[in-house]
């Protein structure tokens, strides 16, 4: 195969490649997104430019840059790179990356970088295999992930890297690269001489929901499924949502876990709306109703307790209605103790006081139940002398007396506090007038 043979080739292999590989920018310029480490002056740019950049990793969800990054470092410094697939790759091929870095170094003085897809993937016998390269300088990390490492990776490997956070990309951001994946004639769709509506490009801009992948390949296929007239194609807003017909909604271990505690947090912080928004982008990305329904049910505890006793009641006959009626129907009733829950009066009271009490378990002494409390139910319990002493309330004027219940260590201990919200105010000044009595 002469060189023409193999330029034709590479030209055909080029593009018969996804529009959003094609599209992958070259240069820091071209890079779309992440000002907050990229932008001019920023300290991520400054180590590329200068070709300082140490070990490092790049999280953040799919799409939105991390590989292409990786890509840019490789073509705009004077190191050497070696990539691997932590997915299919293992130890060995990892001996083999720095037994070339440390050639390379002798040889010739070039740095090697190992760029390593999935990070998280990686085993720690995998991760450990390459800590003494890490630490004398015979290769530079750099690692894409969607999950956090500081969850995910060892700690070990953490430790001796930068960490980088991508975010979503922006809907403008989104639009940028798909105008210009759509003008480029050399690498995009610019010689199909499309044209594209505002409302499709905001259609497709929105629904990719921060992934540029997404979007690429929506404007790729709905260039290359619609028919040219007078030489022109038009993408509509109706041929947009055809192209990509169902918002693209991440949901990672460490975004559940984060979308999850921002309803919890809503939730405790009296925010309906907000509240409501989590639980619909919850729910949106799959996760189990019932999973929702057993942290409302937590926080009608924890976070309202005895200032709203109702809120219980209507978190357990949420999850109730779940099992009875299913999804989507569930949807209104959990709704409705979401709404409950938030709009009820707060008090951690209960939460405090059962901390308190268990807290204690653990730092008192187990003495023996006090001989007036102990149980009188058997036979020959009154020989031992169980029982003796006890006062029963109801033979009590307001059916309450004043008698020790408390194990004897812990005689005096106050858990339960109450405090002036809602309902709770009532049960205040009804232990009040309990204590004045006594």
């Amino acid at each position: 195969m002469d060189s023409y043979d193999n330029m034709l080739f590479d030209n055909m292999r080029f593009s018969n490649k996804p529009l959003a590989d094609r599209m992958r920018p070259r240069t820091l310029d071209e890079f779309i997104g992440q000002e907050h480490i990229v932008g001019k002056g920023k300290l991520l740019r400054r180590a590329i430019e200068s070709d300082t950049l140490r070990s490092s990793i790049f999280f953040g969800p799919p799409g939105c840059g991390k590989t292409t990054l990786a890509a840019v470092i490789a073509s705009s410094t004077n190191s050497l790179f070696a990539k691997l697939n932590a997915v299919t790759s293992g130890v060995k091929e990892v001996r083999e990356v720095i037994a070339q870095a440390e050639k390379n170094l002798k040889l010739y003085g070039k740095e090697t970088y190992l760029l390593l897809d999935e990070c998280h993937r990686w085993s720690k016998t995998q991760s450990d295999s390459i800590l003494p390269a890490l630490e004398n300088g015979t290769v530079k990390f750099i690692g894409s992930t969607t999950e956090n490492p500081m969850i995910s990776m060892t700690s070990a490997i953490v430790s001796r890297c930068r960490v980088f956070e991508f975010y979503p990309l922006s809907k403008e951001n989104i639009k940028r690269a798909i105008i210009e994946a759509n003008n480029d004639v050399e690498r995009g769709m610019g010689s199909y001489n499309a044209q594209i509506d505002e409302d499709a490009l905001e259609h497709i801009a929105l629904i990719s929901n921060g992934d540029a992948r997404c979007a690429l390949n929506a404007l790729e296929l709905a260039i290359l499924t619609t028919k040219p007239v007078d030489g022109k194609i038009r993408i509509t807003k109706e041929i947009a949502e055809e192209s990509i017909q169902h918002k693209v909604m991440k949901c990672d271990e460490r975004q559940y876990y984060d979308m999850l505690s921002a309803f919890c947090k809503s939730l405790r912080g009296s925010d309906t709306d907000a509240a409501l928004a989590w639980f619909a982008r919850l729910i949106y990305a799959g996760v189990d109703p019932k999973i929702i329904a057993r942290r409302v049910i937590v926080h009608a505890s924890e976070d309202v307790g005895l200032a709203s006793p109702q809120a219980m009641v209507q978190a357990v006959a949420a999850a109730q209605a779940l099992e009875l009626n299913g999804m989507p129907e569930a949807r209104l009733s959990l709704a409705q103790a979401i709404i409950f829950v938030c709009e009820s009066p707060k008090s951690n009271s209960v939460a405090v006081a059962v901390d308190r009490a268990f807290a204690d378990v653990e730092n008192s002494f187990d003495e023996p139940v006090p001989i007036h409390l102990r149980d009188t139910h058997y036979k020959g319990a009154d020989k031992l002398g169980h029982g003796v002493g006890y006062k029963y309330p109801h033979d009590y004027k307001n059916h309450y007396v004043e008698q020790e219940y408390m194990p004897k260590s812990l005689k005096g201990r106050v858990y339960y506090e109450p405090s002036d919200m809602g309902s709770e105010s009532k049960i205040k000044s009804n232990i009040n007038k309990r204590r004045s009595q006594s």
